[in-house]
């Protein structure tokens, strides 16, 4: 490795302002990471033509690949900075924000949309008071273990960035809640809110929003089934579309009463 690491990063002011690229050279140090070489620029904000300028500013908090807080594009590809060692990237680095959300300052972007879409499927489990009610119902180790990994996703926006159809102009809800709606209408206790999550979803900007690009299982760090989750919600869409149709005509029949 070199001596130094050489890096640009695509800076911006605030909220619609510009952005503008400004490049800094920092000592490399061995088992870096991408925070850790915007921590070393933080502490010391010269440009590498000597200019101080104002620190960098991005979003983090886990720093284990958990909260998503981190995400940004390195070079060139969406994925978290606490996970992303220099030791294995090519340099110089070069860090951008993510574009698929409102830029707040430099890398720090809002994900208040992704958190909105999350309360429009009711991705959580309700519960009637904070008393112990015991153990809850037994799950079908299938179940259990796709509820697993479904409870991985940290909500960091890496499917997002990497979906055409999520834009900063739409409201295409996107892949996350989606299998995040999954999730919930899968657990035993959660599934009173089952209809309610699928309707949330036959909107629009829902399940028919949806592409099938695939981009989105291509940049999950956690390797989420986000097509088949995706696959499955659209089935029971279809089934429950179909049933309230049914539904309705009845009562329409029913309402009708007796001709003569």
């Amino acid at each position: 490795m070199p001596d130094r690491i050489d890096l640009k990063v695509l800076r911006c002011d605030g909220p619609g302002k510009p952005q503008y690229w400004q490049e800094f050279s920092i000592p490399y140090r061995p088992n870096m990471n991408v925070i850790s070489v915007l921590q070393a620029v933080q502490r010391n904000p010269v440009t590498k033509d000597g200019k101080r300028v104002a620190p960098v500013v991005w979003d983090c908090n886990c720093l284990e690949e958990v909260c998503g807080a981190c995400t940004m594009i390195i070079n060139g590809r969406v994925r978290q900075a606490c996970s992303a060692l220099i030791d294995k990237l090519e340099l110089p680095l070069e860090l951008r924000p993510m574009t698929k959300f409102p830029t707040i300052r430099d890398l720090w972007v809002d994900r208040q949309r992704m958190f909105n879409s999350l309360i429009r499927v009711k991705a959580w489990v309700p519960i009637d008071g904070t008393y112990d009610l015991g153990p809850g119902p037994q799950m079908a180790e299938e179940k259990r273990a796709l509820a697993y990994d479904l409870s991985r996703c940290m909500t960091c926006g890496c499917c997002l960035e990497a979906c055409p159809q999520f834009t900063l102009t739409n409201q295409f809800v996107g892949a996350a809640a989606i299998q995040q709606a999954l999730l919930f209408t899968s657990h035993p206790t959660a599934q009173m809110n089952a209809t309610e999550r699928i309707e949330s979803l036959m909107g629009p900007d829902g399940l028919v929003g949806c592409g099938n690009a695939q981009n989105c299982v291509e940049v999950c760090p956690k390797e989420l089934p986000l097509v088949e989750s995706i696959s499955t919600m659209q089935r029971k869409a279809i089934v429950h579309g179909v049933k309230r149709f049914l539904t309705s005509g009845r009562k329409s029949a029913a309402g009708a009463g007796p001709a003569g």
